[in-house]
C-alpha cells in the first residue's frame, strides 16, 4: 500500500448553548485541562501532517489558549466557521486549508473538540483499518442501550452501512436501533471533498450533515467500514455541566488508577482529585479529601491529606501535610504542616520547618527547621533556620501604601502574641516579650517588650543559660 498521508480536523465551531456559560464550550476544564487540549492530546500521538481546527463562536479565546497552553510539533492551524451551518459545512471549511497537491489524495481523521476522553490508541486503530480495507470513510461506532439523541447506525441486509440517520430525523424503525454513530471519522480526502458537495440540508435542522456523506459514499459505490470503540467512555460527549461532570469523573478514574499502579497509595480514590499536569513520586500517600491542581509536585514517601488543596506547589520528601490550601509554595524535605494552615503565593518553607495551626504564610521564607506552631499571620518576611515563632505572632507588613519586609534571625524566639511592624529585623538568637509591639530593630542577643518595645541588650547573655538555649530549640 503506498504511503498516504494523514491530517486531523477537529471541529470547535460550536457555541455550545446548554453549557449556559461565556466561556467556550472546548475550553470547559477537566482535571484542570480545557477540553480541546484533551483532544489535542490524543492527536499529537500519532504521525499526523497537519492538524486543523475549526473555530467559530468565540474564537479568540480559543485560538488563544491552544496557542499558550498547547506544544506540538505538529503544525496545528485555525480556520473560522463565520456562519455555523452544520458539520458538514465546519469540514468544508477546514478542508478549505488543504491547497497543497500532496494534500489531495490523503486521508483525514474529523473528531470534535468536545470528546475528551478519546485515547491515541483508538484513533490509531481506526486510521489503520481505514487504510488496510482501503475504504472510502471509516466510522467509529458503538452499541448503547439508549440511544436517545445519537445518530443512528442504518446498515443494510448484508449488513454494510447505507447510512447515518440523525435523531430528529429518524423513522419508528430506525429509532429502535442502538448502534450510534460517535462523530469520529476517517476520510479519504479526495471522496470526502466531492461528497460534501452533494450534502444540501434537507433535514430537521436545516444544516449540511457531515453524517450525510456516508450515504453519498455508499450511493456512488464506494465503501464505508466501521471500527467498534473498545471502551464507550472514551466517545462520552460534552453538551451540558452534567455531561461535564460525568466525563470529569471517567478521567479521574483513569488518572487515579494510573497513579496507584505507579506506586502511589490513596486511601479513597473517589475523593482524590489530580489534575493531569500533577507529578507524583512512588510512596507518596494522598489521604481522602486531596486536591491537587496545576504543577503540583509531590516528593517520595510524602503524605497529604486530609483534605488539603495544593495548587502550583512542591512538596519535598516524607513531608506531612493535613488539612491545608497552599498555592504557588514551595515546601521542603521533612516538613510538618497543619492543621488549617494558609500558604499563599511565593512560600518557602525549609527542610524540617513546622508550620502549625490556623497558621497563614504569604512570600516568605521559612528558614530550616523554624516553627510557627499556630495562630500567626507571617506575610513578606524572612526567618532564620531554628526561629520560634510564638501564637499570635503577626507580621503588620503593609503600611495602608507599600508592603514592607520583616527579617527574624537564626535562632529568635518570639512570644505570643508579638506584632512585627515592618520594616523591621530581629537579630539572631534575640527574644521577644509577649504582646510585644516591635517598630524597631531588635539587636542579636536583645530582649524587646513592651508597646511599643524597648530593646534590653544583652538580655539572653544575662539571662538565659546554654542549655536554657539548647532545650528551647
Amino acid at each position: 500500500m503506498a504511503y498516504r498521508p494523514i491530517s486531523a480536523i477537529v471541529l470547535a465551531a460550536g457555541e455550545g448553548t446548554r453549557m449556559k456559560s461565556s466561556t467556550a464550550k472546548v475550553l470547559h476544564k477537566l482535571c484542570g485541562r480545557p477540553m480541546l487540549l484533551h483532544v489535542l492530546d490524543a492527536l499529537v500521538e500519532l504521525p499526523l501532517e497537519r492538524i486543523v481546527i475549526v473555530v467559530g463562536h468565540d474564537s479568540a479565546p480559543v485560538i488563544d489558549t491552544v496557542k499558550k497552553q498547547f506544544s506540538s510539533k505538529i503544525p496545528i492551524e485555525f480556520v473560522k466557521q463565520e456562519v455555523q451551518r452544520g458539520t458538514g459545512d465546519a469540514v468544508s471549511v477546514g478542508l478549505s486549508t488543504f491547497s497543497d497537491a500532496a494534500d489531495t489524495d490523503g486521508d483525514v481523521l474529523v473528531l470534535a473538540g468536545d470528546v475528551p476522553l478519546l485515547c491515541p490508541e483508538t484513533l490509531a486503530v481506526l486510521a489503520t483499518e481505514h487504510r488496510l480495507a482501503d475504504a472510502a470513510a471509516t466510522l467509529l461506532t458503538v452499541e448503547i442501550p439508549d440511544p436517545t439523541g445519537y445518530g443512528r447506525v442504518v446498515r443494510d441486509k448484508r449488513g454494510e452501512v447505507v447510512a447515518i440517520v440523525e435523531q430528529a430525523d429518524a423513522n419508528a424503525v430506525q429509532l429502535e436501533l442502538t448502534e450510534i454513530n460517535t462523530s469520529i471519522y476517517c476520510f479519504r480526502q479526495s471522496y470526502l471533498a466531492p461528497a460534501l458537495r452533494r450534502v444540501i440540508p434537507d433535514n430537521a435542522q436545516e444544516e449540511c450533515y457531515l453524517t450525510d456523506t456516508i450515504s453519498v459514499l455508499r450511493a456512488t459505490g464506494h465503501s464505508v467500514l466501521t471500527v467498534a470503540v473498545p471502551d464507550t467512555s472514551e466517545v462520552v460527549g460534552v453538551n451540558d455541566r452534567a455531561q461535564l461532570a460525568t466525563a470529569e469523573s471517567l478521567l479521574r478514574a483513569r488518572i487515579n488508577n494510573y497513579w496507584m499502579r505507579s506506586g502511589v497509595t490513596m486511601v479513597d480514590p473517589a475523593r482524590t482529585y489530580i489534575d493531569t499536569s500533577v507529578v507524583l513520586d512512588p510512596d507518596v500517600t494522598l489521604l481522602p479529601g486531596v486536591s491537587l491542581e496545576g504543577s503540583t509536585q509531590i516528593d517520595v514517601s510524602a503524605i497529604i491529606g486530609p483534605d488539603c488543596r495544593l495548587i502550583n506547589t512542591v512538596v519535598g520528601a516524607r513531608s506531612v501535610i493535613c488539612q491545608t490550601v497552599a498555592r504557588d509554595a514551595e515546601v521542603g524535605a521533612d516538613v510538618t504542616i497543619g492543621p488549617w494552615a494558609s500558604l499563599r503565593s511565593g512560600t518557602k518553607i525549609g527542610a524540617g520547618a513546622h508550620i502549625g495551626t490556623f497558621v497563614e504564610t504569604k512570600n516568605s521564607d521559612i528558614g530550616e527547621g523554624a516553627k510557627v506552631p499556630h495562630l500567626a499571620y507571617i506575610g513578606d518576611t524572612d526567618i532564620g533556620p531554628g526561629a520560634n515563632v510564638g501564637a499570635g505572632t503577626i507580621t503588620a507588613n503593609y503600611d495602608g501604601r507599600e508592603k514592607h519586609r520583616t527579617q527574624i534571625g537564626r535562632d529568635a524566639k518570639l512570644g505570643s502574641n508579638t506584632v512585627l511592624v515592618a520594616p523591621v529585623t530581629v537579630g539572631d538568637g534575640a527574644y521577644t516579650a509577649a504582646g510585644a509591639v516591635v517598630v524597631d530593630d531588635v539587636p542579636p542577643g536583645a530582649l524587646a517588650k513592651g508597646v511599643p518595645a524597648q530593646n534590653h541588650k544583652d538580655w539572653v547573655k544575662k539571662n538565659r543559660s546554654d542549655d536554657d538555649i539548647k532545650e528551647s530549640r
